[in-house]
């Protein structure tokens, strides 16, 4: 047995509207999306991110996630230059101390994306 994969899903009350803001901002693909399931999947590269409404058995006001989502890229920079006017900056690009190049973006449900890679 093994673990291969993780995807997260993202609640909202917005799907649509989360897709389109991926798909157009961050350079993702909308791989599948069904209105009456209230559920979509974006991809790019090889992260696959799923939105959808809320669980019927979980108290939902606002998307609430206590950390960030953590990618990582072979070229921060060029990412970096791609997303900085599209998305509202939670951090810049910068070096951190314990070897990551990286910076940090909100979605419009106000997720925080990280992407970073490594210091030579």
């Amino acid at each position: 047995m093994a673990l291969k994969s993780i995807t997260p899903m993202l609640y909202t009350l917005r799907v649509k509207e989360s897709v389109d803001f991926y798909v157009s901002n961050l350079g993702f693909t909308c791989v599948g999306f069904d209105e009456d399931w209230g559920w979509a999947t974006v991809s790019r590269d090889d992260i696959e991110i799923m939105i959808a409404l809320p669980n019927e058995h979980e108290t939902f006001t606002v998307p609430k996630f206590t950390g960030s989502f953590y990618i990582r890229t072979n070229n921060v920079d060029e990412l970096w230059n791609e997303l900085k006017e599209k998305a509202v900056i939670c951090y810049p690009i910068e070096d951190f101390n314990y070897g990551m190049r990286e910076f940090a973006v909100f979605d419009n449900n106000a997720y925080i994306l990280q992407f970073g890679t490594p210091l030579e």
